[in-house]
């Protein structure tokens, strides 16, 4: 059974490294960056981790390929450039 849903276009704002890594990761995974995002949300919900230990080694060498070496502590001192952190 497949449920009907409704998607709906969105602006997000999104630092610069971090989408190059999540649009690879898609391209890898051949889905839509939407369907990526979706999916790690509704795994983040649930407590559930939403790579495989294969697919965690693919966003290693991305974001590696785009320099991106923070972690998800440093999610909580991001600052917009030219803006005050």
């Amino acid at each position: 059974m497949t449920d009907t849903i409704q998607r709906v276009q969105t602006g997000v704002r999104l630092e610069k490294r971090l989408l190059k890594v999540l649009k690879g990761l898609a391209e890898h995974l051949d889905i839509s960056l939407g369907d990526l995002i979706e999916g790690m949300a509704l795994h983040s919900f649930e407590g559930k981790p939403p790579f495989s230990p294969e697919t965690q080694r693919k966003i290693a060498q991305l974001k590696a390929v785009y320099d991106l070496d923070w972690t998800s502590d440093d999610s909580h001192r991001f600052a917009d450039e030219g803006k005050g952190a």
